[in-house]
């Protein structure tokens, strides 16, 4: 299996050097690209300097462009997977092999990294809203997802297409519940999570509150009225 690691990346000029270069060392065997998604820090001349392979968009499109944008790059290099990978070192690239494995062995069309098949979730706010998104897929979907939030998920080849091609194909929970309910398959893989090396999360308590409206209210009545290609 043939797998593109996207690197969306805003402002993590504190990280993306280190990130990269344990891929390059390390997991050679994998292919990367970073989308530089309008950074106004200096990350796009780190990558430049350290001649790393990146998309470097003029503009902030947020992370549902930036993560179009490199499924796209996927698509036409003709991959046959695409794992969505955090910039600021959070997620760790050991665990790729094992989702690889698993889309193998099970023919999943996603498999999400999760934390949460041996580990238990802690009661912190973040956590109780990770559970509340958790309840909501089960209620409209059937299917217990114990990580909807985790940011690390591997696409195989069935649905890139999709996520290249449709505007309102955004890495987010509600699209995991949307594309449950129209027959894709999503299995869960044990990983652990690093604390990001460097910045901050763009969540402040504001945009979490409104994050965890607008998913909410998609995987309840917006997905309904989605079209899947």
């Amino acid at each position: 299996m043939k797998i593109l690691i996207l690197i969306p990346a805003y402002n993590e000029s504190g990280s993306i050097e280190l990130v990269v270069k344990n891929l390059q060392d390390n997991y050679p065997q994998f292919d990367y690209v970073i989308i530089n998604d309008g950074s106004k820090d200096n990350t796009a001349e780190i990558c430049r300097k350290c001649k790393f392979n990146m998309i470097d968009l003029p503009v902030n499109l947020g992370l549902a462009g930036a993560f179009q944008t490199g499924m796209k790059y996927a698509l036409l290099k003709n991959y046959d997977a695409a794992i969505q990978f955090d910039g600021d070192g959070q997620h760790r690239p050991e665990f790729i092999e094992k989702m690889q494995e698993e889309m193998c062995k099970s023919g999943a069309d996603i498999i999400i990294g999760s934390r949460f098949i041996t580990e238990k979730k802690s009661f912190s706010p973040r956590m109780t809203g990770s559970r509340l998104i958790s309840l909501l897929i089960m209620l409209t979907t059937g299917k217990h997802i114990k990580d909807p939030t985790s940011g690390m998920r591997l696409y195989g080849r069935k649905v890139l297409k999709e996520f290249a091609d449709k505007p309102n194909y955004g890495p987010e929970p509600d699209t995991i519940a949307y594309l449950l309910n129209r027959g894709c398959t999503v299995k869960e893989v044990q990983v652990t999570m690093n604390e990001r090396i460097a910045g901050t999360s763009y969540l402040s308590f504001m945009t979490s509150l409104h994050y965890m409206l607008r998913i909410c209210l998609s995987i309840l009545f917006v997905q309904w009225f989605r079209k899947r290609g």
